[in-house]
């Protein structure tokens, strides 16, 4: 494994390399409030016949976290990851994200070529121009707490939503790894995050969804209800789409089982067509 930074346009972007030079290529985006290191565990059961990157997004991990919250914006995310891939020479390469992630990989998708989709729980964004609204002003709210609290105490809170409730069955070691991963993270990252990359804030991809020509398969948790209904919504808009759902677990179905998640992105790059 090779850990790197890498400046493209401005910012420091780090990432790890895992089989450099494998056959099959393949990128993970984290989710809020995550880092490269979210993707750690489903790794160690992919073949080393997978050239995988994992990158620390804007405001997380090691990469930069700019003082300006419109440098978070979909578009800049964007244009940092095709720079990104340019200056690393990647193409024709599978991307993975997660949530947050997948609300990058899905516009990206949409603009640039890849070989396969894989949206984990995650969503093209909010249609309705009220809903959006009210979802901004609920994210600058948590964006003014993460600054105001500091980042104790948002994590406290961020692990009680019941988004996550699921996770309260694992072992005390891995919640104990999870909450690591978050208070490592940084308050004006994740508070900037919000403000320019929210849900709220971030254009609605719905009428992206026809364009998109790529082979995409849709991941969600059985007791993820919210976005296993919305993952069977873009299906029916998605060109080429499969839908898996996993039973008996949530939103993070990478943290809950990641054997299981590593072993359906196997088989979705090495041998599944959407059907």
């Amino acid at each position: 494994m090779e850990s790197t930074t890498v400046n493209v346009r401005g910012i420091d972007i780090h990432f790890n390399r895992y089989n450099n030079g494998a056959k099959e290529r393949i990128v993970f985006l984290h989710g809020f409030t995550g880092s490269r290191h979210s993707w750690d565990e489903v790794i160690t059961f992919l073949p080393k016949t997978f050239d995988i990157l994992t990158i620390d997004l804007i405001g997380h991990g090691e990469t930069s976290k700019p003082m300006i919250s419109s440098r978070y914006a979909v578009e800049e995310q964007i244009a940092d990851l095709q720079a990104l891939f340019q200056q690393l020479q990647w193409s024709n390469f599978t991307l993975v994200g997660y949530s947050m992630g997948g609300r990058l990989a899905l516009p990206y998708a949409s603009q640039y070529p890849v070989k396969k989709l894989i949206l984990e729980s995650s969503s093209p964004g909010l249609i309705d121009k009220e809903e959006r609204l009210n979802r901004k002003q609920s994210d600058e709210q948590l964006a003014d707490r993460i600054l105001n609290e500091g980042l104790t105490s948002f994590v406290d809170f961020w692990e009680g939503i019941p988004l996550f409730h699921s996770q309260r069955q694992l072992t005390l070691e891995k919640k104990q790894h999870i909450r690591q991963e978050r208070l490592a993270g940084s308050e004006i990252g994740l508070a900037n995050s919000l403000r320019g990359f929210s849900t709220g804030v971030q254009p609605s991809y719905w009428d992206k969804l026809e364009e998109i020509v790529t082979p995409t398969f849709l991941i969600t948790g059985e007791l993820d209800e919210k976005f296993s209904k919305l993952a069977k919504e873009m299906k029916k808009y998605l060109p080429k789409a499969a839908h898996k759902e996993i039973m008996d677990v949530g939103h993070a179905i990478h943290v809950e089982n990641p054997e299981l998640f590593a072993t359906i992105v196997e088989d979705i790059i090495l041998k599944e067509d959407v059907r």
